[in-house]
């Protein structure tokens, strides 16, 4: 699908890898929509961009249904979802002082990361589903965002690499679920990466995260993994796909 002239949404483009993914969606010519709960951030994104800012909790069916509802007024039917959004947080199972970790912390961690990425997918394909198709009898592109954890999370991230890898999973059963409206979905699992939260950190933390990655040795930035998402909506082929970012990064144990 080009994307030039086309209705995109992006969740979590207020900051950090969703920021990079509006702003080269935007630079391809997109009608770019920033969703965040952040309504500053996505402001800030939107302005720069020419694009629409709108706050939105991906957990929320009715902030989303109201989000989607304001984007498609502005820019049209929107063919691209950009599945962005997402919070981290480690806690041991076991705390220092002898008590199990707190429930609560796990589940809204699931709550935003997996069900919020669903919750969106599922808003956003029904809509895409009732367009006409396009080109190959395309309706729509999902790109969601994992993480590495999902496959080798450390010591304390048992919530995130949960949410994570339950994007994962979620992956293949969507698109083929989806393909009979000819929408594709495909995840990307990001390594280490060079964005606002990463880099609140001494730099002699980031120095050695990055040492970490065979090659190359440092934080992916985060206009590589826009293009890799851009990719994945210029490529009709790429269905179903869960797709490593992370410089041949395995992550050890803590």
């Amino acid at each position: 699908m080009n994307l030039e002239g086309q209705a995109v949404l992006v969740t979590g483009g207020g900051s950090g890898l969703g920021e990079a993914v509006a702003r080269a969606a935007a630079a391809q010519g997109a009608r770019v929509a920033v969703l965040d709960v952040n309504a500053a951030g996505a402001e800030r994104v939107a302005g720069d961009i020419g694009g629409q800012a709108l706050r939105c909790d991906i957990t929320d069916s009715a902030s989303v249904h109201a989000a989607l509802q304001a984007a498609e007024a502005a820019h049209g039917p929107a063919r691209v979802l950009m599945n962005v959004a997402g919070i981290g947080g480690a806690k041991r199972v076991v705390q220092k002082d002898g008590s199990a970790a707190p429930l609560d912390d796990f589940e809204r961690v699931l709550r935003v990361n997996l069900v919020g990425t669903y919750n969106m997918a599922r808003l956003a394909a029904a809509r895409m589903a009732a367009l006409p198709a396009l080109t190959d009898g395309e309706r729509g592109v999902i790109v969601n965002t994992a993480s590495v954890a999902a496959f080798d999370g450390q010591v304390g991230q048992e919530a995130y690499a949960a949410s994570k890898a339950g994007i994962v999973g979620m992956t293949l059963p969507l698109a083929r679920d989806l393909a009979q409206w000819g929408i594709r979905v495909c995840t990307l699992a990001p390594g280490l990466f060079a964005t606002p939260l990463m880099k609140e950190l001494p730099e002699a933390v980031q120095q050695s995260l990055a040492a970490a990655i065979p090659f190359p040795k440092r934080l992916g930035h985060p206009d590589e993994f826009a293009a890799l998402a851009l990719h994945v909506v210029a490529n009709g082929h790429l269905n179903g796909e869960v797709i490593r970012l992370d410089g041949a990064l395995r992550m050890a144990p803590r």
